[in-house]
């Protein structure tokens, strides 16, 4: 089997959206898993050797309402929400249980690491697109969409969400951060490409 890297976009309710890429094509449409261990099921299978999940790795520390590395990535690339301590998060579940629902992830990854051998990081689409397409322009699904189609994966389908164009761009930050090292730059746990010169 060829190597694969994959990309989660987490939500809340709606699970995770998951795909797969390898170094030239699609190998997994975005798909929606429930749970984490489904998430963990499916990515052992098709080998992958990196997952890049869409959402925090840790909270803030205690007391504080972002972590220092968003604050960074705002001031050199893009805007994004940022992540408070754990006890504001559990106080609004509703509102952040994508961000508890990734944790939850995140532990899962972790654990079976020790058999599959991936590498699990945090990534931004958001920044992803921003740095190999340029700072928005109109809507998030039109500027997306056009940045994604412009990396050249081959077998994109015709039409997604932004949780599948986000799932995708997640995986595909997992394919330059393996393969490609030094076309990417961490702030703090999150990884970001350098852009299309790097």
């Amino acid at each position: 089997m060829s190597p694969c890297w994959a990309g989660v976009d987490v939500g809340a309710k709606k699970g995770f959206d998951v795909a797969l890429i390898d170094e030239r094509r699609l190998v997994a449409a975005p798909g929606r898993v429930a749970n984490a261990a489904m998430v963990v099921k499916l990515l052992t299978n098709e080998r992958a050797r990196v997952v890049a999940v869409d959402s925090p790795r840790t909270p803030a520390p205690d007391g504080r309402l972002s972590r220092a590395e968003e604050a960074d990535l705002v001031r050199a690339v893009c805007g994004i929400r940022y992540t408070p301590n754990m006890a504001e998060l559990r106080a609004n579940p509703d509102y952040y249980g994508w961000i508890l629902n990734g944790f939850r992830l995140y532990a899962a990854l972790d654990r079976a690491a020790a058999n599959t051998r991936w590498k699990t990081i945090e990534c931004f689409p958001t920044a992803t697109w921003t740095r190999l397409g340029n700072r928005r322009q109109g809507s998030r699904a039109r500027w997306s969409d056009r940045v994604l189609r412009g990396l050249g994966i081959e077998g994109l389908p015709p039409r997604m969400n932004q949780d599948a164009r986000d799932a995708i761009g997640a995986a595909h930050t997992a394919f330059l951060f393996d393969a490609k090292p030094r076309s990417c730059e961490t702030f703090g746990d999150i990884v970001v490409p350098r852009g299309p010169s790097a």
